[in-house]
């Protein structure tokens, strides 16, 4: 690849990654003084990825404008650990988000959701009593359910619900609540409650409703991180090029090594020289 091409195109390259780390690193500054816990989830890997953007965007434009060898080095280092990083994270997600989905209930648009669906990774996170109060915390701030209180028997049937609001804001569709009943029921028939800051927020069918919401969201990152890698790859090409030309330029020559190696001489260049001073001193 041309030298000057490939050294412009890595710099504009991480110069507009430099520019784009910004906003993410912001957005991370934002959400720590942000009480909201939901926002706090994403506080701190916002700022790391920002960061880490910022320091190999930095790398790579300081040497591909500036032909900096070692700069280059380092980029195409990080970028090498970051490619493979991002490519083993979106295998182990279209893993994970291989099993779930909603089950269809009769009569009703929306979907009601299992805990047993999905994969024993994610079920591991939200049956984790800390990690739940959390996420619990979460929704009640967010105000999720306080938006189905006008909704009539009529909504219901003919309205659509998010996962969240199936499983966490209603009791199962199949609970019967008659004062006869002898069935056995749902465990989540048992758990539900009226009151607004309890309703079925400590259901299995919640739990399987928030693990249907991060199912969908890590489906778009995945899709998301498969373009990413190739774009990376693309870059990492380009960056070795650029690297070859710094490290080209070093020699002041750019079509290679043109430096000369230095000639140790002969044994016998000292003894000849000697005899010919002599001889010139005799004669």
């Amino acid at each position: 690849m041309n030298h000057r091409f490939s050294n412009t195109l890595i710099g504009l390259l991480n110069l507009l990654t430099l520019l784009a780390s910004i906003p993410i690193i912001a957005a991370g500054l934002k959400m720590a003084k942000n009480r909201t816990t939901c926002e706090s989830f994403l506080q701190t890997p916002l700022m790391v990825i920002g960061f880490i953007i910022l320091v190999i965007s930095l790398a790579g434009f300081i040497g591909a404008c500036f032909n900096v060898a070692w700069a280059l080095w380092v980029y195409l280092f990080v970028m090498l650990l970051l490619t493979a990083t991002l490519l083993a994270f979106t295998i182990f997600g279209f893993v994970v988000i291989s099993e779930g989905g909603g089950v269809q209930v009769s009569g009703r648009v929306y979907k009601e959701y299992r805990l047993q669906d999905y994969s024993p990774w994610l079920r591991k996170r939200v049956e984790d009593p800390h990690y739940w109060r959390t996420i619990r915390t979460c929704i009640l701030g967010s105000n999720t359910c306080a938006k189905l209180a006008s909704w009539t028997p009529l909504d219901y049937l003919q309205k659509d619900l998010t996962p969240v609001q199936s499983g966490c804001c209603k009791p199962p569709t199949s609970c019967n609540y008659g004062a006869a009943t002898m069935l056995a029921q749902d465990p989540d028939c048992y758990r539900w409650n009226n009151m607004p800051n309890l309703l079925c927020y400590e259901c299995n069918s919640c739990k399987a409703g928030v693990l249907e919401d991060v199912r969908s969201n890590w489906h778009k990152l995945s899709v998301l991180n498969v373009v990413m890698v190739i774009l990376l790859i693309c870059i990492y090409s380009i960056g070795c090029c650029a690297y070859k030309n710094a490290k080209r330029s070093e020699t002041d020559y750019p079509y290679g090594e043109n430096r000369m190696k230095r000639v140790e001489p002969r044994w016998d260049f000292y003894w000849r020289r000697w005899w010919r001073d002599r001889r010139d001193f005799l004669y």
